[in-house]
């Protein structure tokens, strides 16, 4: 049996920039709140809650970030690298909520438009508009390669837009009187951001639910596997993700002849390089058989 482990190495200063991002965010949050009651802008008041809403689940990514990197323990062997995805599930959830609010929040304001105080309501909005631009600089790098970032990301552009929104609508309001353009630019921001949302939803319950990968097809992994020489089938076959970043391995592989343990390495290392190279597989585990066992059904209920 061998087991094989291909380290990913994580970005630098992902934890600070997530920190800074985080305290910039409840900073920006209050003064908008405050800016908003001021001018008697709703819309001024709903960014802030948005934003508000962004940077606690921000925290939480940032809480999940730092307990994901502490070691394996007897209880828990695999350490805690998937609460970045509990975290990531929870943030993609909220951040649906929030959109549904103010989706419901914009058909009021239809209803019913009010007069608000522009040139303070613009100040504040333009300078939450700058701290969610850093914010959104500070965690760009990041966040292709992590769930859990690529979650805080989207929240940030979901608030950067939303502070562009509130901008061009009290422009409008403050030139010409156009009530309406506010609410709309909201259900379409609300809506771009659900739509982004919903793919951090299905990848999260698939990694959560231990689906195989979307970029592995069984049936051409068990191919290659099969044409190293050695190899005469395969079965008892998993492949799951740990983490966005980490997919495992595990499999019975059927030899053409009795092999030493140290004859079958060769093939072992050839397996997990080949998977690594082709799948982005990461962490490999296999059995060696000469003959094939009650668990050989498993792969084949899959062809």
């Amino acid at each position: 049996m061998m087991h094989q482990v291909k380290s990913i190495p994580s970005a630098k200063n992902e934890s600070r920039n997530l920190f800074i991002t985080v305290w910039l965010n409840f900073v920006i949050s209050i003064a908008q709140l405050i800016g908003g009651i001021f001018s008697n802008s709703l819309s001024l008041i709903s960014d802030a809650l948005h934003n508000l809403s962004d940077a606690t689940a921000m925290l939480i990514t940032y809480i999940a970030l730092k307990v994901s990197k502490k070691k394996a323990t007897e209880k828990h062997t695999f350490g805690y690298k998937r609460i970045q995805i509990l975290a990531a599930l929870f943030n993609a959830v909220t951040l649906i909520v929030i959109c549904v609010f103010l989706i419901f929040e914009a058909y009021e304001r239809f209803q019913d438009p009010q007069a608000i105080k522009t040139t303070p309501m613009l100040i504040v909005a333009v300078i939450g508009l700058i701290a969610n631009l850093v914010s959104v600089l500070l965690l760009h790098k990041f966040s292709a390669a992590n769930l859990n970032i690529k979650a805080a990301y989207l929240h940030l552009i979901g608030d950067t837009l939303s502070s562009v929104a509130v901008i061009v609508g009290g422009l409008l309001m403050m030139y010409f009187g156009w009530y309406w353009v506010d609410p709309l630019i909201t259900v379409l921001i609300s809506l771009y951001i659900i739509k982004e949302t919903y793919h951090i939803l299905v990848e999260t319950y698939q990694i959560l639910m231990q689906s195989v990968p979307g970029n592995i097809k069984l049936k051409e992994l068990r191919k290659f596997v099969k044409s190293v020489e050695g190899v005469k089938d395969i079965h008892h076959v998993h492949v799951w993700s740990l983490t966005d970043q980490q997919i495992h391995f595990e499999a019975h592989i059927e030899l053409i002849e009795d092999l030493k343990v140290s004859e079958c390495q060769p093939i072992y290392r050839q397996v997990s390089e080949g998977l690594a190279l082709k799948y982005g597989i990461s962490h490999v585990t296999l059995q060696a058989e000469l003959a094939s066992c009650a668990d050989e059904e498993l792969i084949k209920e899959l062809e």
